[in-house]
């Protein structure tokens, strides 16, 4: 599904964020990507759904060389991923239901499949009941939760997600975790950053460990293996 072959990323101001990275990911594993900040981790996730693109290097996603694509054809990219950030993105305006709508009508996917769609992925997130509330009527854990639903009702083969469980306590943390390993069930591909080290020792997966811009460990049902 993913591959990258001497893929480098040097940013204007002279800071080099990746280094000849080398990887394979294939359709259906999960994935943890660990590490110190300021190691390339965000660089790796974003260069993923095209937030940045390569230096040098190729970077394939199902065949498709992502760093190439137009501006028009990005949109089309993302439409296969999913996108999970660490403070939510939702539309404090939109209720539970619209903001998870709002993916499937950017889209233009007809109207009588959107709320099928919809409740869903409610369904999965266990939150059904709340698809008339605002954000600001839910708890962090039930944001998480609306933001995963949102990412994932389009069906794409590849989840990303950048420290979701970073501004949640620890029983929240779980039960998030508990969706992604449902999603992951399912036959989606998920990349996760994290320095949640308990969760990726527990919760065992490929870990692969970025610093100074390298790939320094990749291991089949990993440790974090980092102090924190």
């Amino acid at each position: 599904m993913i591959k990258m072959q001497q893929v480098s990323k040097i940013y204007p101001n002279g800071v080099t964020a990746l280094r000849e990275v080398n990887l394979t990911i294939n359709q259906g594993e999960f994935v943890y990507i660990v590490g110190p900040s300021g190691a390339g981790k965000s660089t790796f996730m974003k260069m993923m759904y095209r937030e940045e693109r390569p230096t040098s290097g190729s970077f394939l996603f199902k065949g498709i060389e992502v760093g190439k694509l137009k501006n028009r054809q990005i949109p089309e990219l993302r439409r296969q991923i999913g996108v999970i950030f660490q403070d939510f993105k939702l539309l404090p305006s939109l209720t539970v239901y619209e903001n998870v709508a709002f993916a499937l009508e950017v889209v233009g996917e007809d109207k009588s499949q959107i709320r099928k769609k919809v409740l869903e992925v409610l369904d999965l997130v266990k939150l059904k009941h709340k698809e008339r509330n605002y954000p600001d009527e839910l708890s962090g854990g039930e944001q998480q939760r609306i933001s995963i639903a949102r990412a994932i009702v389009n069906r794409p083969s590849l989840v990303i997600a950048d420290e979701p469980t970073g501004n949640l306590d620890p029983d929240t943390a779980w039960e998030i975790m508990e969706v992604f390993e449902e999603i992951y069930r399912r036959g989606t591909t998920v990349v996760m950053a994290t320095h949640n080290r308990d969760i990726v020792n527990k919760m065992r997966h490929r870990v692969l460990a970025i610093d100074g811009g390298k790939i320094v460990r990749d291991e089949e049902k990993g440790m974090y293996g980092y102090e924190v």
